[in-house]
């Protein structure tokens, strides 16, 4: 068996940066939602999806692989979710096994009050951080770690 080819001081030190800042920063976002508008940073990354969308809607598979979620996690998350009467299921006809998911007027609601709340918790507590050229590179980084887990077959939803 070859020796591992071990992390240098500098590669440690970003390494464990990135873990702590990204927990940090994650946490934070997180914590801003619930206090402002009763939902976390799932749900919110639920919400968003789904606007994205003219209908307002996607196959739960489609919703648990975008937002990187287990599809279990991803069921209790719009379980809750609609027993708030923000989110509405149903069996997609032409497929006896698939399911929408759509969200209503109600999460719609949410999502514009709560839309600000977290783009000025990113623009506080990241990009308002770094200078442009850095938040670029930083996008440029992730695209390229982003790319390489899925060619590698990464899946976030096990």
């Amino acid at each position: 068996m070859s020796e591992p080819r071990w992390l240098s001081t500098v590669d440690q030190k970003a390494w464990r940066n990135y873990l702590t800042g990204h927990q940090l920063l994650a946490a934070q976002l997180d914590k801003e939602l619930r206090e402002k508008h009763g939902i976390g940073m799932p749900e919110y990354e639920i919400l968003v999806r789904l606007s994205e969308h003219d209908d307002r809607m996607m196959r739960m598979a489609l919703l648990a692989s975008d937002t990187t979620m287990s599809r279990s996690r991803l069921t209790h998350c719009v379980a809750r979710m609609e027993k708030r009467g923000l989110l509405e299921r149903s069996a997609i006809p032409e497929d006896g096994r698939g399911v929408n998911c759509v969200m209503t007027d109600a999460g719609w609601t949410l999502l514009t009050a709560a839309a600000p709340t977290h783009v000025s918790g990113v623009r506080d507590h990241l990009v308002d951080l770094l200078e442009p050229e850095e938040m670029a590179t930083l996008g440029r980084i992730f695209e390229k770690v982003s790319g390489h887990m899925r060619d590698v077959g990464a899946d976030p939803t096990c």
